[in-house]
């Protein structure tokens, strides 16, 4: 099953010595069932600085995946407690990125559901901060 839905997304960036950078956007996207799980997908815009690429939250039971694809490209894997290594691509270069989930939690129906998933970051081994994704997913009204 392939649905439209209306997607309420907070994003919260909290690096040592900063101000937490909060991104804030309703936007349209995609929810689809798996065997065992959720996908969302939808486009990236220019507010949050990646426009022209796309993203794909993907939810199975006990882990999340956030994909991006276009002018971003990575893929990171979520489980709470267990620190996983990505590459982090962008126009300008690479990183190693890691992250270790510190809390997943998401609720999904055909209707729409909830996923929050707060993470630690590490860039090239050493500990930067900390991201929370929070995400409302509902139909697209007609």
């Amino acid at each position: 099953m392939s649905r439209p839905v209306m997607l309420t997304i907070r994003g919260e960036q909290r690096y040592h010595g900063q101000e937490p950078d909060v991104i804030e956007l309703v936007t349209e996207g995609v929810l689809d069932s798996m065997p065992d799980g959720w996908r969302i997908t939808y486009a990236e815009s220019g507010l949050t600085g990646m426009a022209g690429t796309q993203t794909t939250f993907e939810m199975q039971p006990g882990s999340v995946v956030l994909a991006r694809t276009g002018t971003v490209q990575s893929r990171m894997v979520f489980t709470e407690g267990v620190r996983h290594d990505s590459l982090y691509q962008l126009d300008v270069g690479a990183l190693m990125v890691g992250v270790c989930a510190k809390k997943i939690h998401w609720e999904m129906t055909e209707d729409g559901g909830k996923l929050d998933v707060l993470y630690a970051v590490e860039i090239e081994q050493s500990l930067a901060g900390t991201v929370r994704y929070t995400i409302g997913v509902a139909p697209q009204p007609v």
